[in-house]
Parts: C-alpha cells; sequence; structure tokens
C-alpha cells in the first residue's frame, strides 16, 4: 500500500531566537502548494512556543526533541506530552540516538516516554540504530530486536498505528558516512517485518524513516527504497533550502 511520506528536521540544540524564526519562516515560504509530503520540525523546546505560533493554520507539523516518562511532578528538566500538547506538538522524538549514548537513555526509560506520548496524542518518533562497533559485530538486527522489542511489549505492536519510526544508523550520524540505499532498504525491511509478524496490517502503514545524514544530493535514491518512507533530518534541516530540497525529494 502507499504510504505518505513524512520528513522531519531535527534542529537539535542549535541557533539562535532570530535564526530560528527566520529559518522556520523561510521553509513556510519555499512549501509549494499542495505538497504530497508531510513536514514536520523540532526546534529545541525553548523556541516551541514562537514556532507553534508561526505554523499554526499551516501545512507543517511540529515536534518536539524529546518527551517525559512522567505526567506531572517533581521531575525537573522534564517536559511532559501534555504541555507539548498545549502548545501544539503533535510529534515527538524519543530514543533518539544521542539521548541513548550522550545521557545513558535505557530501552525501558524510550518506552516509557513513547509511552507518555501514545497516551497524550503525541506521535512520537521512535528512533532504533546501531553503532559502528555493532554493525561490525553484525549486531544490527539484535540491536534493532532490543530497541523496537521494549516498546512493543510495553505498549503492543498497536500503539504503531499512532507512531513512526526512525532508523538511525549511529556510524552515519555526523560522520560524513551514509548507509547505502541497500543498506538502509535492509534494515527498514527487517523493522517492518519484524512488525509484521505481531500484525501485517499495522506493518504495512507505519511510516519508518531513514535518519543517517540525508543530504539533497542523496535523498532522491534513500527515499526511493520501498520501505523507506521519509527522513528524519539532521544537519540539512538547519537550512531551509537543503530541507526544502530533501522534502521535495520524498
Amino acid at each position: 500500500m502507499a504510504r505518505r511520506p513524512l520528513v522531519v528536521g531535527n534542529w537539535k540544540m542549535n541557533g539562535t531566537r532570530t535564526s530560528s524564526q527566520k529559518l522556520l519562516a523561510d521553509i513556510l515560504a519555499g512549501l509549494p502548494d499542495g505538497c504530497a509530503t508531510d513536514i514536520g520540525v523540532c526546534p529545541p523546546a525553548i523556541f516551541i512556543p514562537e514556532a507553534s505560533a508561526a505554523v499554526t493554520g499551516k501545512l507543517i507539523r511540529l515536534g518536539a526533541q524529546n518527551v517525559a516518562d512522567q505526567d506531572q511532578g517533581a521531575f525537573t528538566g522534564e517536559i511532559s506530552a501534555s504541555m507539548l500538547r498545549e502548545f501544539g506538538c503533535s510529534l515527538a522524538i524519543v530514543g533518539h540516538s544521542e539521548r541513548r549514548a550522550i545521557y545513558g537513555e535505557t530501552d525501558a526509560l524510550v518506552a516509557a516516554r513513547y509511552a507518555k506520548a501514545i497516551a497524550h496524542g503525541v506521535t512520537p518518533i521512535l528512533c532504533v540504530g546501531e553503532t559502528l562497533e555493532e554493525r561490525e559485530a553484525n549486531a544490527t538486527f539484535a540491536v534493532i530486536d532490543r530497541q523496537l522489542g521494549a516498546v512493543l511489549d510495553l505498549c503492543g505492536v498497536e500503539s504503531l498505528q499512532d507512531a513512526v519510526i526512525a532508523y538511525e544508523p549511529v556510524w552515519a550520524i555526523g560522520t560524513g558516512r551514509t548507509a547505502s540505499k541497500e543498506q538502509a532498504q535492509e534494515v527498514h525491511a527487517y523493522i517492518r517485518a519484524q512488525i509484521a509478524a505481531r500484525n501485517a496490517d499495522v506493518a504495512a502503514k507505519v511510516q519508518i524513516l531513514y535518519g543517517g545524514s540525508v543530504k539533497p544530493d542523496n535523498a532522491a535514491e534513500l527515499f526511493g527504497q520501498p520501505d523507506v518512507d521519509g527522513g528524519l533530518i539532521g544537519g540539512a534541516s538547519l537550512d531551509a533550502q537543503s530541507f526544502l530540497a530533501i522534502c521535495l525529494a520524498a
């Protein structure tokens, strides 16, 4: 079945108030009428209120780069899914490789964050993927099984009807290396097959994004693969023209 493509920009911890306003304005100005691709942006949390005002009524979705595993309370520094919803966020990245590797987020914590997003009507973008060491040890599929399994065991495969998956080969993020279209397709197909083993209908519909150094010059061939439904874009999303080119490629 045909899945609508989705491209989401992850701005990470970049930009100023002024530069973020300009970036979003340039993206909005460059979007063609009737764009066949769903588009989202995930600015730093402090810029979400202004971004929310800018995208209201526009064909672009707003997202957060993380979401709390709790509803409210004494959890310093966290932002709950209900707070994100109040400011118009319909997307939230969970389990990004930087959160896992730098800040020690476990599979269980990622699954709990995912669950809270689902519970409050925020679409989680669940990130899964292997490091270079894991790929060289032929452990890619085992890593995917572990990371995906933690979420499916907690929330069930049906939760993916309200979620997105992003495969991010950690060895291809910010390193200048990119998975070949064949490598990307192989893992995307594996992810879909693992979901299909639990529910074929959900597997056929879930969007699986590629998140490993997508650029305007490689986007079309990556997105042309049968199980690659768009991209989670890092560095290239900080340049409006590059991001728009990637969106159009999808």
